[in-house]
C-alpha cells in the first residue's frame, strides 16, 4: 500500500479531472497515497469548485507537459479562483492505443482522447491519415466511453490503468512522440490548509503598459539572486494586448530575499497574487 508523501489529515478528499485511471488520479496517488478518497470531476473548473465548496480538501491539476507545453486553462483558473498551491509533483506519461478485445488496427476509424494527449501522440497518429481524431474531456474517460458505447471501430489514448479498469486491450504501447514525456502537477487547497513555504514560490502579476516596466519587475529577483525557473504570460480578458505574468521562483517565500523581492514588486505591479510557496515532491 502506497504511503502519502504529503502530511495531510487522514481521509482527506482529493478532486481531479477525469475518472478512474486518469493521469491526474495517478499523480494524486503519488502525493496522497493509494488510500486517498477520490472526487472525480468533469472539467478543470469543476475541480476548483469542488475544493472551494468544501466537497474536497485538495485538488490535483496538470499545469505543464514537456511535449505539449503549458495548460493554459489551468493557469487562468489559478489567477481567478481563491485556492493556493501547496505542493508540486511530476509524472512520466505513457500513452497507449486502446481498443476493444478482438479489435485490430485496420478496423479502427476514430480515436478519442484529451486534446493534449492527441497532440502528444501526433507523430503516431499521422501514420493513419483516415483516422478521425475526436477530442474528449479526459483520457480515461475516453476509454470508458468507447467501452460503454460498444464502439468496436474506435480507439482511445490513455494509461495502462484505464485499459485494465475497463477491461480493454492495448494495441500499441508508448505511442507518445518522445519518451521524455512528463507532466507537472500542482496540488491545491484552500488558504490555511497547510503551512506556506518550500522549494518553490509561484506568483502572478499584472503591469501598466509602460516602457521598461517588465524589465524592472524581473530585476527585483535578479538583484537578489533568485532563480526564475518558469515564466508564462496570459492575455487579460476584456483588456486587449494586456497580460498577466506567471512566474515560478526557486525560493521559499519565508526567506528574506524572497519577501523583500515581492515587497519591491508590489510597488511596480497594480495586481500581484502569490499562488503558493510549496515543496516539490519527487
Amino acid at each position: 500500500m502506497k504511503k502519502p508523501l504529503l502530511a495531510v489529515p487522514k481521509n482527506s478528499k482529493v478532486a481531479y479531472q477525469g475518472g478512474p485511471g486518469a493521469f491526474s488520479q495517478q499523480a494524486a496517488c503519488k502525493v496522497f497515497g493509494s488510500e486517498l478518497i477520490s472526487v472525480p470531476c468533469h472539467s478543470p473548473d469543476d475541480v476548483f469548485t469542488a475544493v472551494i465548496r468544501k466537497r474536497a480538501e485538495f485538488a490535483v491539476i496538470p499545469i505543464e507537459n514537456t511535449l505539449a507545453g503549458s495548460i493554459y486553462q489551468n493557469y487562468d483558473l489559478l489567477a481567478r479562483r481563491p485556492l493556493v498551491v501547496v505542493a508540486e509533483t511530476s509524472l512520466r506519461i505513457e500513452h497507449n492505443f486502446i481498443v476493444h478485445r478482438g479489435a485490430g488496427l485496420r478496423q479502427i476509424r476514430r480515436v478519442y482522447s484529451h486534446p493534449a494527449a492527441l497532440e502528444q501522440c501526433s507523430r503516431f497518429l499521422r501514420r493513419f491519415k483516415s483516422l478521425d481524431q475526436i477530442s474528449f474531456y479526459n483520457t480515461a474517460g475516453s476509454v470508458k466511453f468507447i467501452h460503454d458505447q460498444g464502439l468496436k471501430q474506435a480507439a482511445a489514448i490513455a494509461s495502462v490503468d484505464a485499459a485494465r479498469i475497463y477491461g480493454m486491450k492495448i494495441l500499441r504501447r508508448g505511442i507518445e512522440d518522445d519518451p521524455e514525456n512528463y507532466t507537472r502537477f500542482l496540488v491545491l487547497a484552500r488558504k490555511g490548509q497547510l503551512p506556506r513555504g518550500g522549494e518553490k514560490t509561484g506568483i502572478v502579476f499584472g503591469l501598466e503598459n509602460q516602457p521598461g516596466v517588465l524589465f524592472k519587475a524581473l530585476s527585483v529577483f535578479a538583484l537578489r539572486n533568485i532563480d526564475l525557473v518558469k515564466i508564462e504570460s496570459r492575455p487579460i480578458r476584456g483588456k486587449p494586448w494586456q497580460y498577466l505574468f506567471y512566474i515560478d521562483l526557486q525560493s521559499d517565500i519565508r526567506s528574506r530575499e524572497c519577501s523583500h523581492a515581492l515587497r519591491h514588486l508590489r510597488e511596480l505591479a497594480p495586481f500581484l497574487k502569490v499562488l503558493g510557496s510549496y515543496p516539490v515532491i519527487k
